[in-house]
């Protein structure tokens, strides 16, 4: 949200208009998808490889500004957008059908009560959480998006109502991560945090600390590695006319969580190619069978025409990280 109301400052202040999306004067539910592969070519970008790159687009009135990205079994992905959108698609390269509509098929008039930032996943019972950021709102669904059960946590009440819960993982343990996308302070750095040590609409403890992303950089995803650390997106908005995005990747382990303390990580990726920077803010991990692991980005085009909604397929061996 923090990003959207720059971009909205930085159009109005130049006039630029043209780089908003009309309104669409009737209502497409087009259950199209293309995916045009990008000629970027395979390179390293930090530990990790660049292995292919896609540009996402649709004629459905729904389709754009996704902000979380979940993989799901049957090499699937599941994306949600901060307009309350759901779009469902197979993996480049296998076998599905494409889903593009309502998340769990609600409405809002008001933004604030379908702004989805952040999604996260329970492979044994496939049940979904969901994180709202206009409302500091953690919903929990069953595997079909039905059976809605909802918490605003004590210990999130005080995030601001556009800089809510941006990143939220759940550990393999059962625990889970959410970080806020506002910094603590205005001047600061950090970003507040809480390790809940179970379901938060359970009752889980709630245990507060501070993210302290790359400089600049504000946390925008995350999910978690095999071996138990995660990987988190961050993200930093770039003025200019039109303004750009730059991303990076940070491994982290939750272990060196201390209540009260700071948390960072070690940044093992970035990408910097003026051909594919873009708003990235879902990522997804899916593990091979050698031990290295996919990292997928999807990005967030915002509702303007100088963005885009991209797919990022990069490879990482985790190993890498432990022999340094």
């Amino acid at each position: 949200m923090i990003r959207t109301v720059a971009l909205v400052i930085l159009l109005v202040l130049a006039g630029l208009t043209t780089w908003v999306r009309s309104p669409a004067v009737k209502a497409n539910l087009s259950q199209s998808l293309s995916l045009t592969p990008l000629d970027i070519g395979a390179g390293d970008i930090g530990e990790a490889t660049l292995e292919s790159a896609w540009h996402l687009d649709s004629p459905n009135s729904l389709f754009g500004s996704y902000s979380s990205l979940l993989a799901m079994p049957d090499d699937q992905f599941l994306s949600a957008s901060d307009s309350g959108g759901l779009l469902r698609f197979p993996i480049p390269g296998a076998d599905g059908t494409v889903e593009i509509g309502r998340f769990a098929g609600r409405t809002a008039y008001k933004k604030k009560l379908i702004d989805i930032e952040s999604l996260t996943r329970d492979p044994q019972t496939g049940r979904i959480w969901v994180g709202y950021e206009g409302t500091n709102t953690i919903e929990r669904l069953e595997s079909d998006l039905t059976g809605s059960t909802r918490v605003q946590p004590d210990a999130m009440a005080g995030w601001a109502s556009n800089s809510g819960p941006e990143s939220m993982v759940r550990l393999s343990d059962g625990r889970f991560i959410v970080i806020a996308e506002g910094r603590e302070s205005y001047l600061g750095s950090v970003h507040q945090a809480i390790l809940f040590d179970g379901d938060p609409l359970e009752g889980a403890i709630a245990q507060s600390f501070r993210f302290e992303p790359p400089k600049g950089y504000r946390p925008v995803d995350m999910a978690q590695l095999p071996d138990g650390r995660v990987v988190i997106l961050a993200r930093k908005l770039v003025p200019g006319l039109p303004p750009s995005f730059n991303t990076k990747l940070v491994v982290a382990d939750p272990s060196q969580i201390a209540s009260g303390g700071n948390w960072s990580g070690r940044e093992m990726a970035a990408i910097s190619d003026p051909d594919l920077e873009d708003n990235y803010e879902g990522l997804a991990i899916i593990p091979r069978k050698d031990g290295t692991v996919d990292l997928w980005l999807i990005s967030d085009d915002n509702g303007t025409t100088f963005q885009r909604t991209l797919l990022v397929k990069l490879h990482w061996d985790p190993a890498t990280q432990d022999a340094q």
